[in-house]
């Protein structure tokens, strides 16, 4: 854990204000854990698999016994140098472990090996949109350091218990500016901050068994005052927790202001059945830990020879892969981004723009269509229930072509995800049947579209009327009376330029 220290004043001056909750603007700052992908620990050949039972996964080192000495490891300081490279910080050449003197009863040492007055990876930022306005997001540092393990109580039996298997664990700890104004802002910030970490590989994200655990520290103040006191939100393990929580935390702090109350630095629980945060002790500075360089291990140095070895070794970054998708694909900074969530949403959309030829029609239905059925069918893109990229860039391609309109694409997509067709080789004809087995094809015979047009206007003198009044929403029901006549498979644009054309002489 690391302190995120309440002098910020300057720092702040001209950063954007965000929207005032009851006249108070709202101050967020992050401290992230992110559980390193290695398979042993930070000081320890102990294994770091989840799930094992209690103590059988702590060694001699973990549990602190006499004699013990700790010895770095390489991986982990490997994935601390990929997140810096991810974030375009500063590697520091030289850095320093620290003991962080605390008493807890799972941690074994009485001490925290931990990073402090000279981290790792310092400074860089975060971007991300929230909405369409795009936000950046001060980074301050990223240290390593060990987990503690972990107390259990159990109620039922009225007994507390402690395991070990966690001691030594190795984590990431990125702390942030006190940057964010909302908590919308701040989710969308964890959630960008998620992906780095999964998309490089050094963290699997899994908040659920504590691989990502978000701390979020919350003050309130009137606008051009000095910070507020802060109190910290510890172990939020969901994004949809930690916006209740910290939306919670500014109506209690504006509550207690208003009321006449000082606000106490504070280390606060949200408990989600109740939807409250609750004080569970207070907060300590970095003087309450005594920090001193740790005798057993030596400087952490890290050359530049290490560093870009690393970065030829990492896979294409997100922030690189959207600017590619702009210049490539010609696409906007925004939807480039969204493309980029993930590597699997990326390759889906390559894919489909591949086949397609039309990358940005691709990419409206990727965002569009294949969104809304993951987000409905609450899955992923990769999973096998989705609709084949290359069946979809089919779909688009004869969008493109004229083969079918928007009407017709969307019920060919809903037949692809209602069949199974991923082991289909040929997707092309497999797309081209269900066109011509739900007679899709859109009409292309002007002579027949004209007759429709001719017939619907005579039938619909009354919105002739009001359009050639000036009405333009008149035209609107033109078009869905030809649309109907046509059995969804007039060109919409077609039909509105005949139309026009037509009630013009």
């Amino acid at each position: 854990m690391s302190e995120t220290v309440n002098t910020f004043e300057a720092q702040q001056q001209g950063r954007p204000t965000g929207p005032l909750v009851h006249g108070y603007e709202v101050i967020i700052g992050f401290e992230t854990h992110a559980q390193l992908s290695t398979q042993s620990k930070i000081f320890s050949r102990a294994s770091t698999a989840f799930g094992a039972e209690p103590n059988t996964q702590a060694c001699a080192v973990d549990l602190a016994l006499p004699g013990t000495l700790p010895v770095m490891n390489k991986g982990a300081v490997e994935r601390a140098i990929q997140f810096g490279l991810a974030i375009n910080s500063h590697i520091a050449p030289r850095s320093i472990f620290a003991r962080k003197n605390y008493f807890y009863p799972d941690l074994p040492k009485g001490y925290q090996i931990s990073q402090f007055e000279i981290p790792v990876v310092q400074g860089g930022a975060v971007e991300f949109f929230l909405g369409d306005e795009k936000k950046t997001v001060r980074l301050v540092r990223a240290h390593l350091e060990e987990d503690a393990g972990k107390s259990l109580h159990e109620d039922f039996i009225g007994q507390s218990g402690i395991d070990l298997n966690r001691a030594g664990t190795p984590l990431l700890e990125i702390v942030t500016e006190p940057d964010m104004r909302s908590s919308a802002e701040a989710v969308a910030y964890a959630k960008e901050l998620h992906k780095i970490v999964t998309w490089v590989g050094i963290c699997d994200g899994n908040m659920q068994e504590g691989s990502f655990r978000c701390d979020a520290n919350v003050s309130v103040r009137k606008p051009g005052q000095p910070l507020g006191t802060r109190r910290e939100i510890k172990n939020l393990n969901s994004f949809k927790f930690m916006q209740q929580a910290i939306d919670y935390e500014v109506r209690w702090q504006i509550e207690q202001i208003e009321d006449g109350h000082e606000i106490q630095q504070a280390t606060v629980l949200f408990n989600p059945d109740t939807g409250e945060t609750r004080a569970m002790r207070t907060k300590e500075d970095a003087a309450d830990y005594r920090y001193f360089p740790d005798p057993d291990l030596p400087p952490l140095c890290i050359s530049e020879q290490w560093i870009e070895m690393i970065r030829a070794q990492m896979a294409e970054l997100p922030r690189n892969m959207a600017a590619r998708f702009q210049a490539d694909y010609g696409l906007s900074e925004y939807d480039a981004t969204q493309l980029t969530q993930s590597q699997m949403i990326a390759k889906y959309f390559e894919t489909t723009a591949q086949i397609s030829g039309q990358p940005k029609l691709a990419a409206n239905w990727v965002l569009g269509e294949v969104a809304a059925f993951t987000n409905k069918q609450g899955i992923s893109i990769d999973d096998p229930e989705v609709p084949n990229p290359r069946a979809v860039g089919e779909i688009v391609k004869r969008i493109a072509s004229g083969e079918i309109n928007g009407g017709g694409a969307k019920t060919a997509f809903q037949a692809l995800c209602a069949e199974r067709h991923n082991d289909i080789s040929d997707l092309a004809a497999y797309v081209e049947k269900i066109i011509i087995d739900r007679d899709l094809k859109q009409m292309n015979d002007t002579g027949a579209l004209e007759a429709i047009v001719d017939d619907v206007i005579a039938a619909n003198a009354k919105n002739v009327a009001e359009f050639k009044a000036g009405n333009e929403k008149a035209l609107n029901g033109l078009v869905g009376q030809i649309m109907k006549a046509s059995k969804g498979k007039a060109n919409p644009q077609q039909v509105n330029d005949l139309l026009r054309s037509r009630l013009a002489s």
